[in-house]
């Protein structure tokens, strides 16, 4: 299995950005995919993810109202379009899969997911 994760860049301040993952193989069977965050000198953090059945989203505090998650399922594709962008959202951003059933408690643990991607980079200027 592996996650291709594009779209990152740079961008300024209030600006936006779509990152794309793309998943093969028994990626398929994922219950979620979603993405994570990894800023310098920082713990990977969770950011969001959607349940691939049925389209259930979950977002962390920070990034709730300005990131929107989303799945094109024929494509094994999800989406993170960022928006209002502020520079403590710089960060390398990783997607992940988990392929058994999680429960909602686990969602944002790292150790729960078993699949992921290289990593693209968002820098966000002042």
């Amino acid at each position: 299995v592996q996650l291709q994760a594009s779209g990152g860049g740079l961008v300024q301040a209030g600006g936006s950005l779509r990152l794309s993952c793309a998943a093969d193989g028994r990626t398929l069977s994922s219950d979620v995919m979603g993405w994570f965050r990894q800023a310098l000198g920082k713990e990977r953090e969770f950011v969001a993810v959607i349940r691939w059945n049925g389209g259930i989203t979950y977002y962390a505090d920070s990034v709730k109202g300005r990131f929107t998650i989303s799945r094109d399922n024929a494509k094994n594709t999800v989406y993170l379009q960022m928006n209002s962008l502020t520079p403590e959202d710089t960060a390398v951003y990783y997607c992940a899969a988990r392929t058994r059933r999680i429960i909602v408690s686990a969602l944002r643990l790292r150790s729960s997911y078993d699949y992921w991607g290289q990593g693209t980079l968002v820098t966000v200027s002042s």
